[in-house]
């Protein structure tokens, strides 16, 4: 049988997709002892597994290296990669949001830019070009949060779980962009040279996605 590679961001989303997929028949124990290591194979030798950073799961599925992988819905809005969406697969749920304070937009001067910290610069540019509103980006990658108490912004861009750290800060949720979760994601040559494996694991996890209370 063609060996499958399955790219699985660190962390809670890939500990999630994980156990969907062994939901789904593919055998991942190995992963529970994976330590530092970040390329394993299942025991049959089937199916291998790299683990990488979230933002990095649409890069190596876009180049081949991975036949499919599972990444949230921001990263693919911000990287814009060719690869297909196959499915929504419900979990690591959370929304993109505008925040910050209160009066943030109502004192912004009609002729100014909107200055915009985030770590989804093409988002922002592509939310507010869509409007017609001019904004000065900001790039940060870590403590967006931090922009506008510090007058570096004067709002963020970024995701919003609970919004508890926002309301510790004095901010607000002030416009919700989108809905976020997490995405099946499938090169566009391996859904064709290896489809005889990729298509029957889709109707598998869209079956155990159905079950799911």
């Amino acid at each position: 049988m063609e060996q499958l590679t399955i790219a699985l961001a660190k962390g809670r989303l890939g500990e999630k997709a994980l156990a969907l997929l062994e939901r789904c028949g593919v055998d991942g124990p190995a992963l529970e002892e994976a330590g530092r290591k970040l390329g394993l194979q299942d025991r049959s030798g089937d199916t291998r597994f790299i683990l990488v950073k979230p933002s990095d799961v649409p890069t190596y599925v876009e180049r081949g290296v991975a036949d499919i992988g599972i990444v949230g819905k921001d990263t693919l809005m911000e990287m814009s990669s060719p690869v297909y969406e196959m499915l929504d697969l419900g979990f690591g749920g959370c929304r993109l949001c505008i925040a910050g304070p209160q009066d943030a937009l109502s004192k912004q001067e009609p002729s100014a830019n909107l200055r915009v910290a985030t770590k989804y610069p093409n988002v922002a540019r592509a939310y507010y070009g869509a409007r017609g509103v001019h904004i000065d980006i900001i790039k940060l990658n870590g403590s967006v949060e931090l922009g506008p108490l510090v007058g570096l912004s004067d709002v963020i861009l970024d995701i919003v779980e609970s919004g508890r750290t926002l309301k510790e800060n004095g901010m607000d949720v002030l416009e919700e962009v989108c809905q976020i979760s997490a995405r099946l994601i499938v090169n566009r040559v391996s859904l064709k040279t290896k489809g005889r494996r990729i298509k029957p694991l889709i109707e598998e996890m869209k079956k155990a996605l159905e079950d799911t209370p």
